[in-house]
């Protein structure tokens, strides 16, 4: 169960990696998480192939929308974040999608009625009214979200227990509200609770670096203690398990409705 290896050196490399992007691809071996069932980027990508005009918001380093093996006509994608912005731009501008950086909180800055298709993997925050305004009549938003209470062995773990606001962030009952109040029709709502494990304190620390809403003030300066006392559990007994949430929202612009 020991990896070995020393907390120093554990830290160290997990705080040399680079955060940028949406690859996890570092925590191989290092940490796991169960997929949900349905299969996301599989989904988007059959959506993708049967658009005339897609738009991709909070696409991150674009690694999800560039999984796609046909992309539509038209393509766009929006990020916030300016490393990524320059990541995605080098990933899907070889295959004639454009990326704008536009800020999350910022309206889209597009047409009304521009898109037949809008997707978005684990954004920020969801802009429904936004989301109604661009998308064509019959056009469809498809989004795998993270769903409540989402790691939050993680966050009390460092953070203490949990506000019920906070548990209940991220509804999905409260996401289809949302969007039917914005015009749109919800036509498939999933949940799925998952599994985690870290097997190393380096996979906790670079966890909390990149997804970092989880514990909003981490430094490992700041958690020393608790990271330190995390080690040895994990040394002694095991990975730290922890649940992520997921859900699944597809919604229409019923035909014949006007945008916005």
């Amino acid at each position: 169960m020991s990896s070995g290896r020393n907390y120093e050196d554990l830290v160290e490399e997990a705080v040399d990696a680079p955060v940028d992007g949406w690859d996890f691809s570092w925590f191989e071996g290092r940490a796991t998480e169960e997929r949900p069932p349905w299969g996301y980027a599989g989904a988007m990508a059959e959506r993708l192939a049967h658009a005339s005009a897609a738009l991709d918001i909070q696409t991150g380093g674009g690694e999800v929308l560039a999984s796609a093996a046909v992309l539509p006509p038209v393509t766009v994608a929006t990020e916030g974040w300016p490393p990524n912005v320059a990541r995605a731009t080098a990933l899907l501008h070889p295959r004639g999608a454009v990326v704008v950086a536009s800020p999350e909180d910022a309206p889209l800055p597009f047409a009304d009625g521009a898109f037949d298709l809008v997707t978005s993997r684990h954004p920020v925050r969801t802009h429904w009214q936004e989301i109604s305004r661009v998308l064509r009549p019959g056009g469809t938003y498809f989004s795998q979200q993270v769903g409540p209470a989402s790691v939050v062995e993680v966050a009390e773990y460092f953070l203490g227990p949990q506000s019920e606001d906070a548990l209940s962030f991220r509804d999905p009952g409260r996401a289809r509200a949302a969007a039917e109040a914005a015009g749109l029709e919800v036509v498939d709502l999933r949940e799925a609770r998952l599994r985690m494990e870290f097997h190393d304190i380096g996979a906790v620390v670079h966890f909390l670096r990149k997804v970092i809403w989880i514990v909003p003030d981490f430094t490992v300066e700041r958690y020393e203690p608790r990271l330190r006392e995390l080690h040895r559990r994990i040394e002694s007994g095991g990975p730290f398990v922890a649940h992520s949430t997921r859900f699944l929202i597809e919604a229409r612009t019923p035909v014949g409705q006007g945008t916005g």
